[in-house]
């Protein structure tokens, strides 16, 4: 990977969602966090909330949409998010006009990616050691957990 692709990978926004998703572990929930940006500007961030609110749709991109509200138009908006978006998400994701998403990883879940790219949205895969590992280490220690968050319990 080249270096100034890490120093792109590795800005504010991609900052905003790891730091959405370890607030998710420490609430001991599932470690994947967003955030949505317009304009060069941070209009919102979230965490997956599905433990800590028993709600089964309530993925990192879903919180983060949740909670930037109505903003109108979605254009020239990109999202950010710790883990590839699966298909609920990604849906949302086409259907917003969302036209590119940067992804920390998609190494312990392939998610949506082709779907995505398909509907005309650049999707960037950063493969970010440390949201890999955040995963990695998650997986490992609540298998049962993540196989409910991604419907294959």
């Amino acid at each position: 990977m080249a270096h100034y692709q890490y120093l792109y990978f590795m800005d504010e926004f991609m900052k905003a969602a790891i730091e959405e998703a370890r607030k998710g572990l420490r609430e001991g929930g599932i470690p994947i966090g967003s955030a949505l940006v317009k304009d060069g500007k941070l209009v919102a961030s979230g965490h997956n909330k599905r433990v800590q609110e028993n709600n089964p749709i309530l993925h990192g991109e879903m919180d983060c949409l949740n909670n930037a509200g109505r903003i109108g138009s979605y254009k020239g908006t990109t999202i950010y998010s710790t883990l590839m978006p699966c298909y609920m998400c990604a849906g949302t994701i086409v259907q917003f006009g969302i036209k590119k998403v940067i992804v920390g990883e998609s190494v312990t879940f392939s998610g949506a990616k082709a779907f995505m790219e398909s509907h005309g949205i650049e999707v960037i895969d950063l493969h970010n050691e440390e949201c890999i590992e955040m995963m990695q280490n998650f997986i490992k220690a609540n298998p049962k957990l993540w196989f409910e968050d991604i419907g294959e319990l």
